[in-house]
């Protein structure tokens, strides 16, 4: 028969335990709200820029442009985006999955997340550099990784750079994805009504100054520079969304497990109130007789 003192102590670890998840529930799904309005207000800012750099492509020989440069790939930088903290899921877990598909061999990394880092160091693979990110990161704090990133390539130190990072979708479902960012791809053209590509320029009747070359050279750098500061967003809303329904989970499977212990319990508790009455009502009839 199990011990009821024992069982007393349990009950009340695992309350103490769902006490805890549930305030992590509550600090998570405050920050996951926030974060998901930044993720997702950056977006179509996102889609307008794509516009300009559009119409900047057609106006300009925009092969020339050295972050346009496709070279074959004898090294190959990666950013990892991770966390800093667990009790996330599996989001670390499958992002690492994804980290281990790349060649160690011809593969540098660079890290924003404690996670990464020492999933790196523990994997033995080339951390070349590594950035603290607060919380809720600031575009200019996030500028240091793109302009590491476009210095690597620049100096033809790496022939592409990859971010691995946590796409965002819902609360729900959040997805490791690896994007290329550097020799940037060509830039999608926008769709119309009827979901077939426009082939006319898509900012006609805007004049840049100064030219558009001139133009493009800036826009560029900027374009890499948000690119990696909207991954940054989209791995905290995936962050902050994956560790509400984790913690979220945990309260609830700890206020079911308090609920089948206190059955036990309950049961334990009359079984042995039940003995004690039967060696009562023996010893009562012993003395009668």
């Amino acid at each position: 028969m199990a011990n009821p003192q024992h069982m007393r102590r349990r009950i009340r670890g695992v309350r103490n335990i769902s006490q805890i998840t549930k305030a992590m529930q509550m600090v998570a799904a405050s920050k996951m709200r926030r974060a998901q309005q930044a993720a997702l207000a950056g977006r179509p800012y996102a889609s307008l820029m794509n516009k300009v750099l559009v119409s900047l492509q057609q106006r300009t020989d925009a092969r020339l442009h050295p972050l346009l440069e496709v070279r074959e790939v004898k090294r190959e930088l990666v950013i990892v985006i991770s966390t800093d903290t667990g009790l996330a899921g599996a989001l670390n877990t499958n992002l690492m999955r994804e980290a281990t598909r790349f060649d160690a061999d011809k593969t540098g990394y660079v890290t924003a997340g404690k996670k990464g880092r020492v999933f790196l160091a523990r994997t033995r693979r080339e951390l070349l550099a590594d950035f603290e990110l607060r919380d809720a990161p600031t575009f200019v704090e996030t500028k240091a990784i793109s302009k590491f990133a476009i210095d690597k390539f620049l100096a033809r130190e790496v022939d592409r750079v990859s971010v691995l990072y946590t796409h965002y979708i819902n609360t729900i479902n959040q997805k490791a994805v690896a994007q290329t960012l550097l020799p940037i791809s060509p830039f999608d053209l926008p769709q119309n009504s009827s979901g077939t590509e426009e082939k006319h320029d898509p900012m006609l009747g805007y004049v840049f100054e100064p030219a558009a070359e001139q133009v493009l050279d800036v826009m560029l750098p900027y374009y890499i520079q948000y690119q990696v500061y909207q991954m940054v967003l989209d791995a905290r809303a995936s962050e902050h969304s994956a560790r509400m329904v984790a913690m979220k989970n945990a309260t609830d499977n700890a206020a079911q497990l308090i609920k089948d212990l206190t059955l036990e319990y309950n049961k334990v508790r009359q079984a042995s109130i039940t003995t004690e009455l039967l060696e009562i009502a023996t010893a009562q009839m012993a003395l009668a007789g």
